[in-house]
């Protein structure tokens, strides 16, 4: 009778820690289903789910907030989404807000994430439609994959060949790299291009130079710059210059017109220079005159000798010496 009583007191523990399990096991799903919170129901219809199911999380901005209520086809191949929300995470999901199918971790089970909004848009309520968002597909992931691996085969294929080019020297690239000689020009063309950067450098400095001491004050240079009076004078003499020039032009072609007029047999001073049958008779005309007038010098001294002249030639020489005296 008493080992009766003792196996009943320890089956009557087990069932009591049984129920005690068994109502903490219900009291944790249950508080990871959400299924003591307060909550609103919200929808989003996706073209594929990609094995979503019933129970499932859904997370707003990194917390989870709520789960997969319900999964219904929706229209003629869609899938509406129905989610029990927590009704205290309401005022901040607007109705503007976004929802997408995600995978919790790399192959985690799938989640509905909610994100987006702006504050503009009033919150959400009791059976709000979301704006569904496709994640990526996985396949079209894949096969995108496959696509870059097939090209990245062929870029190495293409690489290991060019490669192969330039050992054996093939291609000026090669040539550069496997000829001794072509190495050498290159390097003195190299070593020509950092001279040409030198002398640039000084003829950059000597510039700078140059002009630092042209904006010095009291050389020429920088008053031909800077003073607007000598501007002024020497657009004067320029001017001057200009119109000495035209004058000498114009001098110049009435000098060539009275050459052209000396050369011409046409007037008198040009039959001077240019006809010597004028120039023979001119002269024998010059040696007459000059024979003619030294017959008159001696026919005026013979006259002073004569009778009818004699004592008027006397009267004048006794005059002279009177007026001497």
């Amino acid at each position: 009778m008493r080992g009766e009583n003792k196996r009943s007191v320890i089956v009557g523990i087990f069932v009591l820690v049984g129920i005690a399990i068994l109502v903490v096991g219900v009291m944790t799903l249950g508080g990871q289903q959400k299924k003591f919170v307060s909550a609103i129901q919200l929808k989003a219809v996706f073209d594929d789910v990609g094995g979503l199911q019933t129970g499932n999380n859904i997370w707003f901005s990194g917390v989870k907030i709520g789960t997969v209520r319900k999964i219904n086809f929706y229209g003629d191949s869609q899938v509406e989404v129905e989610m029990n929300v927590e009704e205290s995470v309401g005022k901040y999901i607007r109705k503007d807000s976004k929802a997408t199918i995600s995978s919790d971790g790399l192959i985690g089970n799938k989640i509905i994430v909610i994100y987006g909004g702006s504050t503009e848009a009033p919150q959400v309520e009791d059976g709000d439609r979301l704006v569904a968002v496709m994640p990526l597909d996985t396949d079209n992931m894949m096969e995108t994959l496959q696509a870059n691996n097939e090209n990245l085969v062929e870029i190495t294929a293409d690489l290991k060949q060019l490669t192969g080019k330039l050992a054996a020297g093939e291609g000026i690239v090669g040539a550069v790299m496997t000829d001794s000689t072509l190495a050498q020009n290159f390097r003195t063309i190299l070593a020509n291009l950092e001279r040409a950067s030198t002398n640039s450098n000084k003829m950059i400095a000597d510039l700078n130079s140059f002009t630092s001491k042209m904006n010095q004050k009291g050389n020429m240079l920088n008053e031909l710059v800077t003073d607007t009076t000598m501007v002024t004078d020497l657009r004067a003499t320029m001017e001057n210059l200009r119109a000495t020039s035209a004058n000498t032009e114009v001098l110049t072609k009435e000098f060539q017109a009275i050459t052209a007029k000396l050369n011409s047999s046409e007037n008198s001073l040009g039959m001077l220079l240019n006809d010597p049958e004028f120039a023979k008779t001119l002269k024998n005309t010059l040696e007459n005159t000059d024979s003619a007038t030294y017959n008159l010098n001696k026919g005026m001294e013979a006259l002073e000798y004569t009778w009818p002249f004699n004592k008027g030639f006397r009267r004048k020489a006794k005059a002279d010496l009177e007026k001497e005296n």
